[in-house]
């Protein structure tokens, strides 16, 4: 039964997302009072994430540190800057602008790696990336954010820090302690169980934070319409520059197909979570719209990919 809930869910994941996103603002009011699951049921979602995770994953930094800096950098660094110059540009508003900064400055999704292996990507690099990336997110994100709020919005860094280390570092470390401890045998055993749960998981989330901007959505006109089109050419550029760069530079199928994919696809529930917990309201519309395209993109983008990659050093061609 689990099997095939999970099966549902993967497949129709980027209709069950959207419709998630309107039950939370239908039920608005009911959102409010379930706030106190949202870091425990996120927590248990970085858990089951990481459960086939290994400590020696980091080691891949070894073979490839220029490959997983650049994409880090790319993440925190890059992207941040180009959404920064486009929000600032079309917007006049410093609120959607930090909620812009927070939708891209989150980490690398874990769901990558699920794409990452379709399209037969480097599934060791990608590991490595997503775990390094998750370790450094409690010190990243605060001083990103510290940044750009400016003296305009309040955030208290410490309860950020101390929030990013209880959902995504404690999850991700006792993950990988049980898989090391049991060498493998519980993820075994209860991966396949757990996956449908976090999914599930992950609609609640969504629904739950998704009441945040119900007030900015009953009066839907051109600027939501603006807000939600930049949202979509962020999320669509963010694929596209990690393709470009891995088809002009890499020049390797499997780094390439890594790449496009740990950096085109976010955490963006961890988003939400920052953006409704520390910051007004408002600065949560840009990321709860991200959650509409990203899966999408993904599966457009794994076919871009593959047809582009016929001059490289493509398995499928072997």
């Amino acid at each position: 039964m689990l099997e095939k809930l999970n099966s549902f869910l993967q497949r129709y994941i980027a209709i069950l997302t959207p419709l998630s996103v309107v039950l939370g603002v239908l039920l608005e009011s009911v959102g409010h009072h379930l706030l106190f699951l949202v870091t425990w049921l996120f927590a248990f979602m970085t858990f089951a994430g990481s459960l086939h995770m290994k400590f020696k994953d980091v080691k891949i930094f070894v073979k490839h540190p220029v490959l997983i800096v650049f994409t880090i950098v790319f993440l925190h660094l890059l992207m941040p800057l180009w959404v920064y110059f486009l929000s600032t540009v079309i917007f006049d508003d410093h609120l959607l602008t930090v909620g812009f900064i927070v939708s891209v400055a989150v980490p690398t999704g874990v769901s990558s790696v699920i794409w990452i292996n379709i399209c037969r990507g480097n599934l060791p690099l990608g590991l490595s990336i997503i775990l390094i990336n998750t370790l450094l997110t409690p010190f990243i994100i605060p001083a990103m954010l510290h940044i750009v709020s400016g003296e305009q919005i309040h955030l208290d860094v410490a309860s950020l820090m101390l929030n990013l280390i209880l959902m995504i570092v404690l999850p991700t470390i006792v993950g990988i302690l049980v898989n090391e401890l049991s060498k493998g045998e519980i993820p075994k055993k209860y991966g396949k169980k757990l996956s449908p749960i976090s999914k599930l998981c992950l609609l609640t989330v969504i629904m739950i934070n998704s009441s945040a901007i119900a007030p900015y959505l009953k009066d839907f006109n051109l600027h939501l319409i603006s807000v939600l089109l930049l949202v979509f050419f962020v999320a669509v550029s963010g694929y596209a520059f990690a393709l470009l760069i891995g088809r002009t530079i890499l020049k390797d199928y499997p780094q390439m197909i890594t790449l496009i994919f740990t950096g085109g696809m976010r955490n963006i529930a961890l988003g939400v979570i920052v953006a409704t917990t520390y910051f007004p309201s408002k600065v949560a519309m840009p990321v709860v719209f991200g959650m509409l395209f990203q899966q999408v993109l993904a599966s457009v983008f794994s076919k871009i990919a593959t047809k582009s990659a016929v001059p490289l050093n493509h398995p499928l061609s072997s």
